[in-house]
């Protein structure tokens, strides 16, 4: 059974380099975190005939908390707002906006229409004001609208029924989702569909969107076609026709809105479904990760990003050529991350701590973020003319802004992505690079309260530091969810 090291006994660098070594990974730590001037991350970077103000990112985070209508609620203008307090010149996307009704991972996520069109407006506007308050000018900041259709993990009617439409069945995931013959997307509605983000993009240029993101990761839609090799037509098979669907929305929305700017949040690197291992279960709680391998699902065919004779170890062989033919499709914003919080959360949010559906750590944390940061290396060595954001810092906690530092001052990324952390402590970079201080007692510790709640139907935030949601009904609820996992 794997005892984890927590990163709370690592209280000097040295001790955490050491503890690193002997994992057999590489998590470089920047020496001197307070830079006031001069720091890689304070630096602008060119992007179209723009200035991006600094090397910082917010990366999407849906609330669980719009209107069933989808539309904002006073909580998603908060959170927008602290995102620009944050500091961090590029917003990326805010959080995931349906293209459609039918397309939603809960009944009150955004939906990018025209009904709501005003009201997102609302949040853009809202972000930029508060970014202009605490920092002076916002003509340095660059915002997108994350597009997106949740596929297999559609829940647009109730937190408690999953309506799934998917590219392709799957051999481990169909039950646990309700798949039927009747989930898979046919051809025409295939074509439907890439209508609705074209529309869905031009609404976003009107309401006043820099960019928009062409969601491709965590297991939804479009990363679900980049995996689709038994699917029998145009959209499945060889690579070139996986990637038919992302290719073709993007075309067309070069077309449809020119000078709007695009991106793509892609899981670069998956792995196989885990699940809670029930012999490493004590007093009826969740057990250690396991990966549900079987004999006579190898070659893994249902993947992207990894080796499909070996599903847990990375292969970017085919995310490397869908970068290539993107970027020469116009896409020059790349934000890396990989796995799904659906079957791999450990991948994609290292935690100390399981959500509710997830598993208790079967491996150090520190493995999976140094999974993100190799991953993004390896892509952004190969793509120079790209703008690459990584993602997985969350887990470093105090250590997140030395390597931040590290991983922009050597090249490993363009851009420093940050997601739950902000939750808590929207300033968590800002305030140890710039001041060299920093608020511990806001420091996510990575408990997936975050995750935990809209698993259950409840909205998402930060229930154990952010005094917002703290002593709340809803914070009770959560705290009974998890004690009795």
């Amino acid at each position: 059974m794997h005892v984890l090291t927590k990163l709370s006994s690592l209280k000097t660098p040295e001790l955490f380099a050491k503890h690193v070594e002997s994992l057999g990974v590489e998590i470089p730590l920047e020496a001197q975190v307070h830079q006031p001037s001069g720091s890689p991350l304070m630096e602008s970077l060119k992007w179209k005939d723009r200035r991006i103000g600094n090397r910082i990112a917010i990366q999407p985070m849906e609330g669980w908390d719009g209107t069933t209508q989808g539309g904002i609620t006073e909580p998603m203008i908060r959170r927008w707002k602290r995102f620009g307090e944050s500091g961090a010149k590029l917003i990326w996307g805010g959080e995931a906006m349906a293209v459609r009704p039918d397309g939603r991972a809960n009944p009150n996520q955004l939906i990018l229409s025209e009904a709501n069109g005003e009201q997102i407006k609302q949040l853009i506007s809202g972000l930029r004001q508060s970014h202009r308050e605490h920092w002076g000018n916002d003509q340095d900041m660059i915002v997108g609208c994350q597009l997106t259709h949740s596929g297999r993990f559609c829940r647009p009617n109730d937190h408690h029924r999953w309506e799934p439409r998917v590219a392709h069945r799957h051999p481990l995931l169909d039950s646990k989702f309700g798949v039927s013959d009747s989930s898979l997307l046919s051809e025409s509605e295939i074509w439907e569909l890439i209508e609705a983000y074209v529309l869905a993009a031009k609404l976003a240029f009107r309401i006043g969107a820099d960019f928009v993101d062409i969601k491709c990761c965590h297991g939804y839609l479009l990363h679900e076609f980049l995996s689709a090799r038994t699917r029998q037509d145009a959209f499945g098979g060889t690579l070139e026709n996986r990637a038919r669907i992302v290719i073709e929305i993007v075309r067309r929305i070069r077309q449809a809105v020119p000078d709007l700017g695009i991106g793509i949040r892609l899981s670069a690197f998956d792995s196989i479904p885990h699940e809670p291992n029930p012999e490493t279960a004590v007093d009826g709680k969740l057990g250690q990760g396991r990966p549900r391998v079987h004999d006579h699902l190898l070659p893994y065919q249902w993947g992207f990003g990894m080796n499909i004779e070996h599903p847990t170890q990375v292969d970017l062989t085919e995310p490397l050529q869908l970068i290539r033919w993107v970027h020469s499709e116009g896409v020059d914003l790349l934000n890396v991350t990989g796995g799904s919080p659906y079957y791999t959360p450990h991948m994609l949010r290292p935690a100390a701590f399981p959500p509710s559906d997830g598993y208790q750590p079967h491996e150090d944390p520190l493995l999976s973020v140094a999974k993100h940061f190799q991953v993004t290396r390896q892509i952004k060595s190969q793509n120079p003319g790209m703008i690459i954001i990584g993602s997985g810092y969350s887990y470093l906690q105090e250590y997140l802004a030395a390597s931040a530092l590290h991983n922009v001052r050597a090249g490993w990324t363009d851009m420093v992505g940050l997601g739950r952390t902000v939750l808590s402590y929207p300033k968590v970079l800002t305030d140890a690079v710039l001041h060299g201080t920093s608020q511990r007692k806001l420091i996510c510790r990575t408990f997936s309260d975050c995750t935990t709640a809209p698993r259950n139907g409840l909205p998402s935030g930060c229930y154990p530091l952010d005094d917002y949601y703290k002593g709340t009904e809803t914070a009770e609820a959560v705290k009974k969810i998890k004690s009795t996992f």
